[in-house]
């Protein structure tokens, strides 16, 4: 019987493998290259944890299970919990701001669609301690470094900005009381989800007052800062903050990226203030990535109140995108060994061993082959595993010789075995 995998994860055969590696490694270096220090928590956490973040709805959305002391466990869905609870024990010794990033292995209990399963792999970025515009746009910087790194130019990519604090700001002037912003926050954020009519719909069943929702959808329509000013004081600290933070990802030279819209809002309670998602131009796919600042966040974890701010990409849609955009199997390192050793005579097959064992100790890359077959044969191989060179052994080798062949020219040359050991030394 044939037991497949579960559905919503992955096997990754070594093409699969490659491909994960490279979105990864690509992740790692654009992070470290913008002084982000890596991180890494625990798969599983308590329950709670993630309950106290997105309350206890959340638990149908995550693999939770029992351990033998009854203690309520969960698979993580996201890191941002386990970096609020590692920052919260040593908030006092880690200097300050703190720029971490990771990428962690997510599950979440979803029904497996398009760009979303139930395993995927996240890079997170997050800057904590600091509350300028500035850490915002370096956070924003960082993403679309990475995306420009691999090939997503302006015309296939838009950073989409809003702030929270001026959403706020706004419902608060038209009456909409505080504690009913958290609902109105989740339908407004399915403002391009939604055809207009049922979007318009739905928000009239929040919000009675024809007028008032009226305003809201003008406010909605906006597409850009100066528009802003027919809404809210133009010298508000939320107005100036989101401006702040655009003329900053200009002066970065990423401002063809970027632009202000209002409908994304980010369903997530935590988000204070600016906030932004990355869709392809085309709009077919799902966000690429989001984030946003989070400035109360460790304090719900029971520590002190600490600025934040943070992004999350998944693996899955990145992946799609480029293969879409042909951008994928061209930056794609090939897999290639230094060496491949081929034995032509069975007499010398201990002697193909020795050599490829000496090749590997002196910090070579090297392949042989198990059976002796024709030299043709082999030498495919090694042209198959991409080799650099390759090393016949025949005949020679009762004279202490063997050829080395360069697989790229095709020259070959008769070399002292000793000679060829010591030059490896050295």
């Amino acid at each position: 019987m044939k037991i497949p995998p579960v559905k919503g994860t992955r096997d990754f055969y070594p093409p699969e493998m490659a491909v994960r590696n490279w979105i990864i490694d690509g992740w790692k270096k654009v992070s470290v290259r913008n002084g982000f220090e890596e991180y890494d928590g625990p798969i599983f956490e308590y329950l709670k944890m993630f309950q106290i973040k997105s309350g206890d709805e959340i638990v149908e959305q995550l693999f939770s299970f029992q351990d033998r002391g009854g203690r309520d466990l969960a698979l993580r869905p996201e890191i941002t919990p386990t970096l609020a609870r590692m920052v919260n024990q040593r908030i006092n010794s880690l200097p300050k701001p703190i720029k971490w990033f990771s990428v962690p292995r997510l599950f979440r209990a979803e029904r497996p669609q398009k760009g979303r399963l139930r395993e995927f792999f996240q890079w997170n970025i997050d800057i904590i301690g600091e509350d300028s515009p500035l850490a915002d746009a370096e956070v924003i910087f960082t993403t679309v470094d990475y995306l420009r790194e691999i090939g997503l130019t302006s015309k296939d990519i838009k950073v989409k900005l809003s702030s929270r604090e001026l959403l706020a700001t706004y419902l608060i002037s038209l009456g909409v009381s505080e504690d009913k912003l958290e609902s109105v926050y989740v339908i407004l954020d399915k403002k391009n989800k939604l055809p207009p009519d049922t979007f318009e719909e739905i928000l009239a069943e929040q919000i009675p007052d024809k007028n008032t929702v009226k305003r809201i959808l003008d406010f909605m329509s906006v597409d850009s800062i100066p528009q802003l000013k027919d809404f809210v004081e133009d010298g508000s600290a939320a107005y100036l903050n989101i401006k702040c933070v655009l003329d900053n990802l200009d002066m970065m030279g990423v401002g063809d990226f970027c632009l202000y819209d209002p409908g994304i809002v980010r369903g997530l309670a935590y988000y204070t203030g600016i906030v932004f998602e990355v869709h392809d131009v085309a709009g077919e796919l799902r966000a690429i990535c989001g984030g946003g600042r989070y400035d109360n966040l460790l304090r719900d974890f029971g520590g002190p109140s600490v600025s934040a701010t943070g992004m999350g990409m998944g693996d899955c849609v990145l992946e799609i995108l480029l293969k879409e955009k042909g951008l994928l199997e061209k930056q794609l390192p090939k897999t290639r060994i230094d060496y491949f050793v081929s034995c032509v005579d069975e007499n010398y097959k201990d002697v193909t061993v020795e050599v490829t064992m000496k090749l590997r100790s002196a910090g070579f890359s090297a392949n042989f082959s198990y059976k002796i077959t024709k030299l043709g044969k082999q030498l495919k191989q090694a042209s198959e595993q991409n080799a650099g060179k390759c090393i016949i052994i025949g005949d020679e080798f009762k004279d202490n010789k063997l050829t080395v062949k360069d697989m790229s020219s095709g020259k070959q040359e008769l070399v002292d075995y000793d000679e060829f050991l010591s030059g490896l030394k050295s």
